[in-house]
């Protein structure tokens, strides 16, 4: 009979809030079981292997099969050893390879007798599950900072951040990494995603293959993507509140889940294949103006008609107000020393990589240094981070002449959680140098040599400008919109102005226009002129609250442990007309399960 010492197992692997009844510990790293024998153990005269087992077909050549002895005269792969003797008891230490195979492992006891081995039945009682480990120097994924371990590795809730550079607003969300059923799941996905077992104690190969089954593009992932504004069929992307819910369906049903936006992606690549579940340090990132660079040219090509308006159907290339993605701690081998670390990884469809929707591991450093010749994917984060936006003027015979470049306007920001606090961190300067500075010069030209192709035409400077106001307008509501042209020569200017008002999706794709007018403005010398418009919004809306306005929260009853407690949730309806069809989501980590309640 074998036991687990399980409780000192999971303080000392990190995994005592994992909610199962399972071992579930870490590699590179010893951990216990108990044997009970049906007579006292003679090491002189008594021989026997624990083995681990993972996958349909073990072979000891390839890690799947993997026998550990309890003498020195006689070692495998992994280190055993004899802890502790108590009569037929006997404590055996385990240490499996720091790059050992990560996964769930069937555990048996062989013994060696005059009639042959005898060895213990299939007991998925004694199923356990070996992790990355970030506390093992020897892992890939080991990260030596104990403020970052326990941010990235550890924490249950996180903040994702969204909205525009110069009004960022939070989401909270619940990673769920330890919730009962997240870390099957997890496994599952790995296993539909027809991964080899032996590639799966590789962090670059899992994170890759996992950036690939978190969309359901080409491959039946995990959940699918949609950016219309109609959730019909499925739950709207803004509604979640975690990824539990999420994994736990996919898992049961088989099926992509609906629906999904990037930070949905992040939030639940976060949880299940990286972070927190399986052991890779990982955070969500937010870069704020980024660009999506249609054609590889690694800049932002805007292509507009004569009279200044944005020809959409040319125009494939977008710069979205903002975009989650991942980031993930490991060595990286493959690339020249330096390169390991923050890696990004990104599950949101954009580009095929290889012949599939998915994106990175690209180390942080490449990007930043320009050397976007490294797999995986470097060129195409560059891009988001450091697009050219270049405008095109196209004459009706189709000829195209840039008439801008904007070189500042591509990742603006970028976000991710603070450690230890609910605040956010600027970590900009980790992708990009200080921008007119003489090292970002540097990493452009190294860029150049790999392809990037940035226009270097200088325009001249204009003597109009153009000032649009800053506003705050409530649903409902009409406005004024006042835009102020000002003439800084000396001379009388008359302008022809393109003045459209869209609704626009942070992805840059325009929902409808709302709003179209070609005023022509004469300005006299060193004067300015205002032009003013009526407008009126009136829109359908899916409401994401902010909990620290809308929602208020009160706790009655006991606050003790093991004392039951009653929360009240308190929403006040903000706007003059009447909510309908409102669904309130609710969870809490290591608390509650989702629940969600209805009201017409």
């Amino acid at each position: 009979m074998m036991r687990r010492p399980n409780e000192r197992n999971k303080i000392e692997h990190h995994t005592e809030q994992y909610n199962s009844d399972q071992l579930i510990v870490r590699r590179g790293q010893e951990f216990k079981i108990k044997i009970d024998f049906n007579r006292p153990f003679n090491p002189a005269e008594d021989k026997f292997a624990v083995e681990f087992i993972i996958g349909s077909s073990p072979d000891y050549n390839k890690g799947t099969y993997i026998p550990v002895f309890p003498t020195a005269e006689r070692q495998s792969a992994w280190k055993g050893r004899i802890t502790d003797q108590m009569g037929t008891e006997v404590t055996m230490g385990i240490t499996p390879l720091a790059n050992c195979i990560v996964g769930k492992y069937s555990l048996y006891v062989a013994v060696s007798t005059p009639f042959g081995i005898r060895r213990t039945k299939r007991d998925r009682s004694r199923e356990l599950y070996i992790l990355f480990n970030p506390w093992a120097s020897g892992d890939a994924v080991f990260l030596n900072d104990e403020r970052e371990r326990e941010e990235c590795v550890m924490t249950e809730v996180g903040i994702i951040y969204h909205g525009s550079f110069d009004d960022v607003a939070e989401r909270d969300w619940n990673y769920g990494q330890f919730n009962y059923g997240v870390l099957d799941a997890c496994l599952y996905i790995m296993d539909r995603s027809e991964m080899p077992i032996t590639n799966r104690g590789d962090p670059v190969k899992v994170t890759r293959k996992a950036s690939a089954m978190l969309n359901a593009r080409d491959d039946d992932g995990v959940l699918v993507g949609n950016w219309s504004g109609d959730y019909t069929y499925g739950v709207a992307p803004t509604s979640w509140t975690g990824s539990t819910e999420i994994l736990l369906t996919y898992a049961s049903s088989k099926m992509p889940v609906c629906f999904a936006q990037c930070w949905v992606y992040a939030a639940v690549f976060n949880t299940c294949e990286i972070l927190r579940c399986l052991g890779i340090p990982s955070r969500v990132v937010t870069n704020f103006y980024s660009a999506h660079d249609n054609d590889g040219n690694l800049k932002t090509d805007i292509i507009l008609h004569d009279n200044g308006s944005i020809d959409r159907n040319r125009t494939k290339d977008s710069i979205w107000n903002y975009h989650c993605w991942n980031e993930c701690y490991m060595t990286r081998p493959d690339l020249p020393a330096g390169f390991g670390g923050w890696q990004v990884v990104d599950a949101t469809p954009q580009e095929t990589s290889d012949g599939m929707y998915r994106c990175g591991p690209a180390s942080v450093q490449a990007i930043k240094h320009g050397q976007i010749c490294y797999p995986f994917d470097a060129a195409f984060v560059f891009a988001e981070i450091n697009s050219d936006v270049v405008f095109y003027s196209r004459s009706k015979d189709g000829t195209l002449q840039p008439v801008k470049v904007n070189r500042r306007h591509v990742g603006r920001m970028v976000l991710t959680k603070a450690l230890g606090n609910m605040t956010r961190r600027d970590i900009t300067d980790q992708y990009k140098f200080s921008e007119g500075s003489a090292e970002e010069r540097t990493v452009l030209e190294k860029a150049e040599e790999y392809g990037c192709s940035r226009d270097k035409s200088d325009f001249p400077v204009g003597d109009v400008d153009v000032i649009l106001p800053s506003l705050e307008i409530s649903m409902g509501e009409s406005f004024n919109l006042t835009t102020e042209f000002i003439n800084r020569s000396d001379k009388k200017r008359t302008v022809n102005v393109y003045v459209s008002g869209s609704v626009v999706y942070y992805t840059g794709v325009i929902s409808s226009e709302f709003l179209f007018e070609t005023p022509t403005v004469k300005i006299g010398p060193n004067k300015s002129q205002h032009q003013t418009t009526m407008c009126l919004f009136l829109f359908t809306v899916g409401l994401k609250v902010n909990t620290n306005t809308r929602v208020k929260t009160k706790v009655s009853g006991g606050d003790r442990v093991s004392e039951e407690m009653m929360v009240s949730v308190q929403f006040t309806n903000p706007f003059t007309f009447s909510l309908e069809n409102v669904y309130i989501r609710m969870e809490g980590p290591g608390l509650m399960s989702p629940k969600v309640k209805y009201y017409r």
